[in-house]
């Protein structure tokens, strides 16, 4: 059900977040899933940095895309024009019709898929620090207490205050979140520590 996708949307990116991003080599993009997990079903909307070889990296401007993955195929990337003259008024044409055509009854089916919510997901982590030692090593520990491992650290100072930007490995989302709320409560911290998910997947 509708009611059952989690999304969110990128009122909480800031542009500082995309330029520290393009310095660990990651592009934006708001993303849409659909996965099967250990016989349940993720489905969520949400932004997520990508690296430059993740299909979906080039796609830019009115063009949407699709890319499906198996074990088979490994991926499939499907692009096109989603925005424009010609293809909104076929979007409202087609809602339209749908507003008009009574919805067809679904289906009986035997098999009822779990909705999984936690999901397994790397991290970009933006945190605002006081400028004092050992904060670093405070931060890690506090990662390292909930399995959560650094992949790329960029540190920057401002005057009294430091900045730290990192990208973390993949983790279950529970653990990821259960070291953000402790890391919001640590003393060094001077503003509310965000996040943006990232997919690791980059194919040749």
């Amino acid at each position: 059900h509708f009611d059952q996708v989690r999304y969110e949307g990128i009122e909480h990116i800031q542009p500082d977040d995309l330029e520290y991003a393009r310095e660990l080599g990651l592009g934006l993009k708001l993303i849409g899933t659909a996965e099967r997990i250990d016989g349940g079903l993720s489905v969520r909307v949400h932004p997520a940095f990508l690296y430059p070889r993740h299909p979906l990296a080039s796609i830019n401007g009115p063009f949407n895309a699709v890319t499906v993955e198996s074990e088979e195929i490994t991926e499939v990337t499907m692009s096109g024009p989603g925005a424009g003259g010609p293809q909104t008024a076929s979007a409202v044409l087609g809602d339209v019709i749908s507003a008009m055509i009574p919805p067809a009854s679904t289906p009986a089916t035997s098999e009822r898929l779990e909705i999984v919510q936690d999901v397994i997901s790397a991290f970009y982590l933006h945190l605002e620090v006081a400028d004092e030692p050992g904060v670093l090593a405070t931060v890690a520990q506090v990662l390292a207490r909930h399995d959560v491992s650094v992949k790329s650290v960029v540190q920057k100072g401002l005057h009294d205050q430091a900045r730290l930007v990192m990208v973390v490995h993949p983790v279950l989302e529970s653990k990821f979140a259960g070291a953000m709320a402790e890391i919001a409560e640590l003393d060094v911290m001077r503003a509310r520590p965000r996040s943006i998910r990232v997919l690791e997947e980059e194919f040749g």
